[in-house]
């Protein structure tokens, strides 16, 4: 089972390059063993042209090594963060991809322009509020997990991303591989808001019956949308 996870976690890994949503080592994904408590995640400073399945570290709940020789991602603690908030999650991925690091850095939510992002999200993605001197200085990537719980406040299950103010994104899904899904549709969402913006400043969000019929089609309890 442990080989089993660490393959998905490497094959998540391998498709942020192929999507474009990395350059060099600027991203990892994680994906988590509920059962046993174990997390697998990219080892720190491993370039993925250059990733083997060597290069995935498993850790557990509290961020120790229990395999694997690599040191485990620094954003490590942040990913944990995400997997005590929001227990229904399998997968986590952190990227600096070019569209959402832009708002991130912007320092502004995604606004909900269009059915793309409604089949994605059911609200505007948030973006966290600034970290204290003090949290930077004590935890720093802990604290990051922390004010993205803070930014989702409980609609984990309705918002599988959030902006890391001035940093980038973090994406989460029912495993590695869906959570990789995530953040290719995250970033074509910011790239569209941003055009979207772009052309008309003063966009009013999509109509809320469309916007909630687009949502709950595809994740509703009556959900009828299947093709991803």
């Amino acid at each position: 089972m442990l080989d089993a996870l660490r393959d998905q976690v490497l094959a998540a890994n391998l498709a942020l390059p192929a999507h474009d949503l990395v350059k060099l080592t600027w991203g990892n994904v994680s994906g988590i063993d509920r059962a046993r408590g174990l997390i697998a995640i990219k080892a720190s400073g491993v370039r993925y042209e250059q990733m083997t399945a060597a290069d995935i570290t498993v850790v557990d709940l509290d961020g120790h090594v229990v395999f694997g020789e690599g040191r485990p991602s620094t954003d490590t603690p942040t990913h944990l963060a995400l997997y005590q908030a929001f227990d229904q999650i399998g997968g986590v991925v952190h990227t600096h991809s070019t569209f959402a690091t832009a708002w991130a850095q912007a320092g502004r939510e995604i606004p909900l322009l269009g059915t793309t992002h409604a089949d994605f999200a059911s609200d505007p993605i948030p973006v966290t509020r600034a970290l204290t001197a003090a949290e930077i200085g004590d935890g720093y990537e802990a604290a990051t997990g922390a004010v993205v719980t803070e930014a989702v406040a409980g609609r984990s299950d309705r918002l599988p991303a959030a902006l890391v103010r001035g940093h980038g994104s973090f994406c989460w899904g029912r495993d590695a591989g869906a959570a990789v899904e995530n953040a290719i549709t995250l970033e074509e969402v910011a790239r569209l808001a941003l055009l979207s913006t772009a052309l008309q400043p003063d966009l009013h969000e999509l109509d809320s019956v469309v916007r909630d019929k687009h949502f709950e089609r595809k994740h509703g309890a009556h959900a009828y949308y299947g093709q991803g």
